[in-house]
This record gives structure tokens, C-alpha cells and sequence, in this order.
């Protein structure tokens, strides 16, 4: 049972790995498409949009899809009312976005000037389209947790590789030869969200889930407490969602207000090199949010959950000190003449990184105990610093200000999230070490930003080191691995 836990995870970290790095792949290929087929301020539409949606379907849906996820793991004889809880939740959330859109639109004076959104087409239709990709994205991101919470990776993992599917062969056809521009773009998202919704749905017999789940609601005399538990949960962790959407969006935001649509540029494409670090990220997180529910009762679980979080944080330390020595050869790589200067904001994006992934895997443990409100609390100050620091930071150093008042808020969130797990878990870490590592890394970075003689060399130094550092997280994977092999073999 003890290597029965470690197995669980690496098990679906294969599976995650799988989807995520087909879909990654992919989704990658087509980005030269878009910026080819749509203007800059399509692209800019479309991106909204989706950020958009990062606020509302969590917030409007009471964070059904967590809700999902973390009470599926725990209630495996109540799925199936999971099941209906989550969709009732999300279809009220569909009303209300559909409502506000339709009579915003019906308000609108289809006179009024019309900027460069979609070949000439009014704000109205805008705001028609965002209903539709907003019901669509809702449904299909709740059944990709549900998929999850319930323990039906596979199905999660065939629902997201389909819908990238979906979206290639949608945009090819309604960009490339209908050339129907923002609108292919956006219609392409719809059938792709749908199109995977429906096979998920199809797949874990959703029909016969939702008639099961009715019948037993009419026959339960106690058949509000576990919905009203869910409700609970999903209400607690508002504001850490809402919170998070802040801290991850907020510096675009200030950027494009304080210092254009250039400075932007420049900075999205900086995200582009972190974004390598936090694809491990991702798939370690989604795996991580099943495991810490799973063995957040055992009796060895802060041993278990102590273990892993060095292991994480070795992984993340290696991972951002490995780029940062190799930064410069990878931005020649991915950026194009005036966007090659973006890599001096890599490094405190980098680190943040590291915290923001820290940060987060406390937040599963803390949401294993149904503690929404101490994770809301540390995101939410961090929120609030990030707000805060970034309007001084770019009013000081422009885009580097912003860099670095990101790094500071997701260093105060993971501080603080920290400080709250303690009273469900004590974590045995190094906090010697670990600051150590962390000034090893910034010392690398000052070394790359300002050019420093020899640097690579020195860097390199400074790589060996930190293995040095974390030589027995690295040995206990290597054991694990051994010992997994040995016993498939």
C-alpha cells in the first residue's frame, strides 16, 4: 500500500504527460496559422475572450468542475449526483452569461462606431458569439474535471487530445478555406469545446448517470446535504479563484494600458520560455490534486507529502536554473528580430514560476481538507500585492517592474500558503537549503542579465551545486524508478 501511493501518481503523471505534450505539440504547430490568417487585433479579440472566460466560468459556475474533482475522489457511491449537482450549477451559469449578453446586445445601437473587431461586424454579434463559446468552454471544462475527480483519466485524456483535434481541423477548414477569419477562429473553439463534451459525456454513460442521480434525489430524505456540502466547498474557494485569475492576468492588463500593445507583445512572448517549466508544472499539478485527496486521512501522509514536495521543488529548482543557463541560446531559438530583447524578463518570470507551482501544491493539500478560505486568503493578498506592485514596478522599470512584482506576490502567496497548511500537515522541509537554492538562482540570473564575464561558466558552477543540493530527492526518484521497473519486470 505505501508504493501503492507512489505508483497512483507516477501512473497518471504517464497519462497527463501523454496529453499534455499532444496536445502542447499541436496546438504549437498551429500558431504560425493564426498570426498568418488573423490581424493582430483579432487575435487580440479572441484573446480576451478566453481570458474572459478564465474569470467567469469559475466564478459564475461556484467553481463546479473543483467542486467535481475534489468530491468525486472522496464520495465514489455519489458520482452520478456529482454528476447533476456540477451540471445544474454550470447551466445556471449559462443563463445568466446568455441573458446579459442577449440584452446587452438588444441594447447596443447597432450605429454606434464600430472598431476593428471582426470584418467590420458590431460589438452585438461579439457579444452573441461570447454566450455561445461561453456555454460550450463551461460544459467541457466541467466534464474534464468530473473525468478526473472520478478517477476516468483516460477519458479526460481522449476528451482533451480530441479537442485539440477538433480545433485543427476546424480552423484549417473555416480559416483556410472558408476564411471566415476571428469568427472561423471562434467557431472552431465552439465545435471543438462541444464536440469533446459530447464524447466524454458519451463515454462515461452520462445519460444513465443523470436518470440514476434524478430517481435517487426523489427517494433521499437527507438528499440536500451532500449538494449543499458541494455548494459550500465551491463558494469557499471564490475568492483563491478569482484571486489566481488576478495574479495571472493582472500584468498583461497594466502593460497594455501603461505601456502599449508593443511592451505586450514583448511580454507574452517572454511567458513563452517559462511556459516550458510549467508544462512539467501542469502535469505534476493535475496528478498531485487526485493523490492529495486520496491519502490526505493516512496515517504516514506527512512523510508522503513531505517526500513529495522536495521532490517537486527539486525538479522546478533544476528545471529554472538548466533554462536560465541556456537562456539566451533558447531565446535566439524562439524569438524573431525585435522580440529577442524579451528574454531579459525570463529570469524573475522563471522563478516565479517556482513559487507559483509551490504554491499550488500546498493549495491541494489544503483543499484535500476542504479549506478553500485559507487558500483564498493567500491568494487573495497576494492578489493585492500584485496589484499594487505592478503599477509601481512598470511606472520604475517598465516591463522588468512588472517581471519582478509578479515574482514578489507569487513568493508572499506561497509564504503564506505555506504558513496555513501547517495546521492539516507539517511538512518536513530544509529551509536552509531551500534558501540557498534560491539565492544560487538569482545570483545566476543577475549573472545572465547584466552579462557578467564568463558567465556560463560561472552558471554552470552554480548548476553542479544545486545537484549537489538536492542529490537525495534526485536518488530517491532514481529508487523509485528502479523498483517500478523491477516490478513490471
Amino acid at each position: 500500500m505505501k508504493e501503492g501511493k507512489y505508483r497512483y501518481l507516477f501512473h497518471n503523471m504517464a497519462l497527463f504527460t501523454i496529453s499534455s505534450f499532444v496536445s502542447k505539440v499541436l496546438v504549437f504547430c498551429l500558431v504560425p496559422f493564426y498570426t498568418a490568417v488573423l490581424t493582430e487585433a483579432q487575435y487580440g479579440i479572441a484573446d480576451v475572450m478566453q481570458t474572459t472566460l478564465l474569470l467567469l466560468v469559475p466564478l459564475l459556475s461556484m467553481n463546479a468542475g473543483e467542486s467535481a474533482l475534489r468530491f468525486g475522489l472522496d464520495h465514489t457511491e455519489d458520482r452520478d449526483r456529482i454528476l447533476l449537482f456540477g451540471l445544474k450549477k454550470v447551466i445556471r451559469s449559462i443563463i445568466i452569461v446568455v441573458t446579459v449578453c442577449v440584452l446587452t446586445a438588444l441594447y447596443l445601437n447597432t450605429e454606434l462606431p464600430r472598431p476593428v473587431f471582426m470584418s467590420g461586424r458590431s460589438l452585438p454579434v461579439i457579444l452573441l458569439l461570447f454566450a455561445v463559446l461561453y456555454t460550450c468552454d463551461s460544459l467541457y471544462e466541467f466534464m474534464l474535471l468530473y473525468c478526473q475527480g472520478t478517477e476516468q483519466v483516460q477519458i479526460m485524456i481522449t476528451g482533451s487530445v480530441s479537442c485539440t483535434l477538433f480545433v485543427i481541423l476546424s480552423n484549417l477548414f473555416l480559416l483556410l478555406v472558408l476564411q471566415l477569419e476571428l469568427l472561423g477562429y471562434l467557431l472552431a473553439q465552439m465545435i471543438a469545446f462541444t464536440g469533446s463534451f459530447l464524447i466524454m459525456f458519451l463515454l462515461i454513460g452520462g445519460r444513465e448517470q443523470l436518470k440514476s442521480a434524478i430517481q435517487r434525489e426523489k427517494s433521499r430524505a437527507d438528499n440536500d446535504i451532500l449538494e449543499k456540502e458541494v455548494t459550500e466547498y465551491g463558494a469557499s474557494m471564490l475568492l483563491y479563484s478569482t484571486a489566481s485569475w488576478v495574479n495571472n492576468a493582472i500584468d498583461r492588463y497594466y502593460i497594455l494600458l501603461m505601456l502599449g500593445a508593443v511592451q505586450n507583445g514583448l511580454y507574452g512572448a517572454a511567458y513563452k520560455i517559462p511556459a516550458i517549466l510549467q508544462t512539467i508544472q501542469r502535469i505534476f499539478a493535475q496528478a498531485w490534486q487526485m493523490s492529495a485527496v486520496k491519502e490526505y486521512k493516512g496515517e504516514d501522509r506527512e512523510k508522503f507529502f513531505s517526500d513529495m514536495y522536495r521532490t517537486y521543488e527539486a525538479v522546478l529548482v533544476m528545471g529554472c536554473a538548466g533554462i536560465i543557463l541556456f537562456l539566451k541560446v533558447i531565446a535566439s531559438i524562439l524569438f524573431q528580430k525585435g522580440f529577442y530583447e524579451a528574454w531579459i524578463l525570463v529570469p524573475p518570470l522563471l522563478v516565479s514560476v517556482i513559487f507559483g507551482a509551490l504554491e499550488g501544491f500546498l493549495g491541494s493539500i489544503a483543499l484535500a481538507f476542504r479549506d478553500g478560505k485559507s487558500m483564498g486568503r493567500a491568494t487573495g493578498i497576494g492578489a493585492v500585492v500584485n496589484v499594487i506592485l505592478n503599477y509601481f514596478g512598470i511606472m520604475r522599470f517598465n516591463t522588468f517592474g512588472a517581471a519582478l512584482a509578479t515574482l514578489c506576490s507569487y513568493f508572499v502567496m506561497f509564504a503564506l500558503a505555506f504558513l496555513f497548511v501547517r495546521k492539516h500537515v507539517k511538512l518536513k522541509v530544509n529551509i536552509v537549503r531551500d534558501a540557498v537554492a534560491l539565492m544560487l538562482l538569482v545570483i545566476e540570473s543577475l549573472m545572465v542579465i547584466f552579462n557578467m564575464k564568463n558567465y556560463f561558466w560561472w552558471n554552470t558552477g552554480i548548476v553542479i551545486i544545486l545537484l549537489l543540493l538536492f542529490r537525495g530527492e534526485a536518488m530517491m526518484v532514481i529508487g523509485k524508478f528502479i523498483k517500478r521497473r523491477q516490478d513490471a519486470d
